[in-house]
C-alpha cells in the first residue's frame, strides 16, 4: 500500500527510522563500535534513507552517502571519545 502523498509504501518512513535507531551508535556502544567501518557506513546509509523518504535536503543526503563511502573505503577513522 502506497502512502497517498509520497509514493512510498505506508510504513516505509517508520521502518527506516527504526532501522537507523538500531544501527546508530550511542553512549553505551560507542567505544565498542566506533572503529567498525561497516557499522559506521550502515548507520550513515540508514540516515540517508530516512532523509530520502522524508524529502530531506539533497545536499545532506549526498553528504551522508559520501561519508559512508569513506567509511567503506576506510579513509576515515573515529574521532576521540566524546566524553573526553
Amino acid at each position: 500500500m502506497l502512502s497517498s502523498n509520497s509514493g512510498w509504501p505506508g510504513d516505509s518512513k517508520e521502518l527506516a527510522i527504526e532501522l537507523h535507531a538500531q544501527l546508530k551508535l550511542n553512549n553505551k556502544n560507542w567505544h565498542d563500535l566506533k572503529g567498525n567501518s561497516e557499522r559506521r557506513a550502515a548507520e550513515l546509509i540508514a540516515a540517508a534513507m530516512v532523509q530520502i523518504i522524508s524529502e530531506g535536503d539533497s545536499s545532506d543526503i549526498v553528504n551522508l552517502l559520501t561519508q559512508s563511502i569513506k567509511w567503506i573505503k576506510r579513509e576515515v577513522k573515529a574521532p576521540g571519545c566524546p566524553q573526553h
